[in-house]
């Protein structure tokens, strides 16, 4: 992928980022039944703590559309939020998130396990009963070894590459099993017991409060070993839920239709309302929205917000169909310790100082489009967040300190800046042009970006590659996060342990590799006790602000979609603020 030097393009930007704000806030928040928008629509931010047009009707299709298409279709794979979201249509878990508004949409529940796991004294075992009738699409009964089998595939990290490794590194943290490609042996997985086909025993070797956490992933599904086709899976998964694949055209379409073999007796969570679900994957965002306003679609898959001409259009022409979602997201920039000259701590620092935090707000519609401007590196939602901000970035209202800046590039060999590439995602709105309005502000201290763009699609290829970071020289990763589940464990250590570092597919873009982090992850995981758990985590986030490995700057708000025509509707953070899909209804 060719890297590509960018002039600053954000004037006309700033024109519809100011008229979609004043659209907004003269919206005032209004709730369902105020006048103005679209008549049949349930209101501006009708899914935000309750649910949108409530119906039990089935039947019809619902319509996705998408920027992007799943990172991968492989529940054992995934790692996408909306991918972990859209694969409840089709791979059930031993429990799961509740299908509930807001807040309460994070409260574990039973799925294919009759109830919440049945836990040892010295909470290192782990037993579930599973419910009856549970099948595969093609009629046969889905068994405990199914769902054993499904997640020993994450430890053939040659050929199972991009998922979250939770299970693994808790099950067997020193990797002795060498997964069901090497090893056909299933028993050689011995942390994990199948004494019966109702019955799975997970046996820790310390305990961990998130385990069940961990299981609610889509790592934690089951794979009928006859139908695993390894890499090739990823193509055509076989169902164990409400839906099955139809088809699958990567980057184009995904048609799911009903999986008549599928019990509702055995699913107490998916009512399974629409007859078919589509998603049509088109990288035109502006077409997409123009799409989504005119009826032909119905949800944003990609759950990230529209563009700032489409924002603009829906607020002053639609608003009763929009949402102004608060994420559990966090917009961030890592700095790249293996790359020179940022392998400085002070090089680092400088970033910070150099950074207008305010400006990178408004290239993504400003505070109440987009959110505030963050200090922490853990969203508001997670223990440890609190109002360290070393850098002084919330008392200056995000402005720069080129003086601190300057001082900072000399404490490191760099009085006169340097060079570096900064890479963003060219199909995620504002991420472009808050590269490119880095790009003018660190120049004024002599830091020149060169900025290289890819699709989100590409990124675990990309940014996500050890050997391509180090080829392209990439010095710092502009993306976004939230929480794998809901704490210090589920948000931090896929990007700042060591341990979680991967070949391809990597998380920790920082490449932190500080041994008292990782002790840091052990401690805290290894605590039942809340206050001392998040003592630790508040402590580990202000060392990596301290160490400038890691560069928060806005707690992610946006503005999403909502046809008129779809029904149960309503933001759950269960999947950091999305749509929950699962439960999703068309009239």
């Amino acid at each position: 992928m060719p890297r590509v030097f960018k002039k600053r393009r954000l004037t006309a930007g700033a024109a519809i980022i100011v008229a979609s704000t004043m659209a907004l806030t003269a919206c005032g928040g209004g709730d369902e039944g105020e006048d103005g928008g679209d008549s049949k629509a349930a209101g501006y931010n009708a899914a935000i703590g309750k649910i949108a047009n409530p119906s039990k009707k089935k039947g019809g299709t619902l319509k996705f559309v998408a920027k992007q298409d799943l990172d991968y279709a492989d529940p054992q794979r995934m790692y996408f939020g909306m991918s972990w979201d859209f694969s409840r249509y089709y791979a059930r878990t031993l429990v799961t998130y509740d299908t509930k508004p807001g807040e309460a949409g994070n409260k574990l529940v039973p799925d294919m396990a009759e109830d919440m796991a049945k836990v040892s004294e010295d909470g290192k075992t782990y037993t579930y009963k599973l419910r009856d009738g549970l099948t595969w699409e093609d009629g046969s009964k889905l068994t405990s070894e199914d769902i054993k089998y499904g997640i020993s595939r994450i430890w053939d990290k040659d050929v199972i590459t991009g998922g979250p490794g939770y299970l693994r590194s808790t099950l067997d943290p020193k990797e002795e099993y060498k997964g069901p490609y090497k090893d056909k042996n299933l028993d050689n997985l011995k942390s994990i017991e199948t004494p019966d086909d109702q019955t799975i025993v997970f046996k820790l070797p310390k305990p961990n409060g998130d385990f069940e956490q961990m299981l609610a992933m889509p790592t934690g599904a089951p794979v009928k070993a006859a139908k695993d086709t390894r890499a090739k899976y990823d193509q055509k998964p076989f169902s164990n839920g409400p839906y099955k694949f139809e088809s699958r055209h990567v980057n184009k379409s995904i048609t799911l239709v009903r999986n008549k073999a599928w019990k509702k007796s055995s699913d107490p969570i998916r009512p399974a309302l629409p007859n078919k679900i589509t998603v049509a994957i088109n990288k035109n965002l502006e077409e997409n929205d123009k799409r989504l306003m005119a009826g032909d679609y119905h949800i944003d898959m990609n759950g990230t917000g529209m563009t700032q001409s489409g924002r603009t259009t829906a607020i002053q022409d639609h608003r009763d169909s929009v949402d102004n979602m608060q994420t559990d997201f966090i917009r961030y920039v890592a700095l790249v310790t293996k790359t020179k000259p940022l392998d400085n701590v002070n090089c680092r620092k400088a970033v910070f100082y150099a950074t207008d935090f305010a400006a990178l707000q408004q290239t993504r519609g400003g505070k109440l489009v987009a959110g505030e401007i963050a200090n922490s590196p853990y969203p508001k939602s997670i223990p440890g967040n609190d109002d360290y901000d070393p850098y002084g970035v919330l008392e200056r209202k995000g402005k720069p300190d080129e003086a601190k800046a300057k001082a900072e590039l000399k404490k490191c060999g760099k009085p006169n800046g340097f060079e570096t590439v900064i890479t963003a995602r060219n199909d995620n709105p504002g991420e472009e042009d808050a590269a490119e309005a880095m790009q003018e502000q660190l120049g004024k201290v002599g830091i020149k970006l060169e900025i290289a763009t890819f699709s989100g699609q590409d990124s675990s290829n990309m940014s996500g590659s050890l050997e391509k970071v180090k080829k392209e020289g990439y010095g710092m990763v502009m993306t976004g996060w939230g929480p794998d589940f809901p704490s210090g464990q589920g948000y931090g250590q896929p990007l700042w342990d060591s341990r979680f570092i991967q070949k391809t597919g990597n998380y920790n873009e920082a490449q932190i590799n500080d041994k008292s982090i990782d002790k840091a992850f052990d401690d805290a995981i290894a605590t039942t006790d809340p206050a001392e758990a998040k003592k630790i985590y508040t402590d580990l986030g202000h060392k990596i602000l301290d160490e400038a490995y890691w560069m928060p700057f806005l707690y992610e708000k946006n503005i999403s979609w909502r046809s008129p025509n779809a029904t149960n509707v309503y933001s759950t953070a269960g999947y950091s603020g999305r749509y929950d899909y699962v439960m999703l209804g068309v009239k």
